[in-house]
């Protein structure tokens, strides 16, 4: 498969070595290296590109305004040398995330991963059957369309990012602006909201039963009427997300009368 790809880079050091990496990929065909994300933008509202290369901290506007402007975004591999903007990054789902010095070696790993990403969403196109609809003409929803497609995220942890394999995760408590992460082996305290993480996270996993509680169904052991037991822990489950955790139970053939 061979993909096109842009780089936007205002450092012209930096510019070129991504412009060297991809010359020597054959896989990959460059159509145009930017040292303007504006210009870039402009670029891509009219050239359908399949990744995009993008620089953060640049002066005009960030590598990360450029991804949220974007009405249709390529495969994103964000470049920096700042490591403290990697959860931004991965907030707005991005490949891959680069940090500077960036080596050859690092490059063709990302490059193969935004080959499969690209892959596997190609064949989710051909594949994917009609919905089906109800008695009453809505479509059905799917229980996996969420699904990420890598079966980790990555977390802040203080000063350093930790990657969190989904299924060693047991449950997630909310704390104000902080999350706590409870997995299989340790406690992971990261600077986050809620909201956000519950995005990255395959909606036929993992389900919301309270304000401060979303968890593992695969980690549940019992489920009482108002509660469900992990382990030795119990949560609540509360009014609001009552319903909601009824349905994604009985969607995962999981009857409870």
């Amino acid at each position: 498969m061979n993909l096109t790809c842009i780089i936007v880079e205002d450092e012209p050091l930096a510019r070129n070595l991504l412009t060297q990496y991809v010359l020597k990929t054959p896989s990959l065909s460059l159509l145009q290296a930017f040292s303007n994300p504006l210009e870039a933008l402009a670029f891509l509202r009219n050239n359908p590109t399949d990744i995009l290369f993008s620089d953060i901290q640049m002066p005009e506007i960030t590598g990360i305004t450029l991804l949220k402007v974007l009405p249709k975004k390529p495969i994103v591999i964000l470049t920096t040398a700042y490591s403290e903007y990697a959860i931004e990054g991965y907030e707005l789902d991005v490949t891959d995330y680069l940090l500077k010095p960036i080596t050859f070696e690092r490059f063709l790993k990302s490059v193969e991963k935004a080959r499969q990403r690209l892959s596997s969403a190609q064949n989710n196109e051909q594949t994917e059957e009609p919905k089906p609809y109800t008695e009453g003409g809505q479509i059905e929803s799917s229980n996996s369309e969420n699904t990420l497609l890598q079966p980790y995220i990555f977390v802040k942890d203080g000063t350093k990012l930790v990657k969190v394999r989904l299924n060693d995760i047991l449950y997630i408590e909310g704390l104000k602006d902080y999350v706590a992460i409870f997995t299989k082996q340790k406690k992971i305290v990261s600077l986050q909201r809620m909201k956000v993480l519950e995005t990255q996270l395959p909606d036929n996993q993992f389900i919301r039963i309270h304000n401060s509680y979303l968890v593992s169904l695969e980690a549940i052991d019992v489920i009482h009427k108002e509660k469900v037991q992990i382990g030795d822990v119990y949560l609540p489950i509360s009014d609001t997300y009552r319903k909601a955790f009824r349905e994604f139970i009985e969607r995962n053939n999981i009857r409870l009368d």
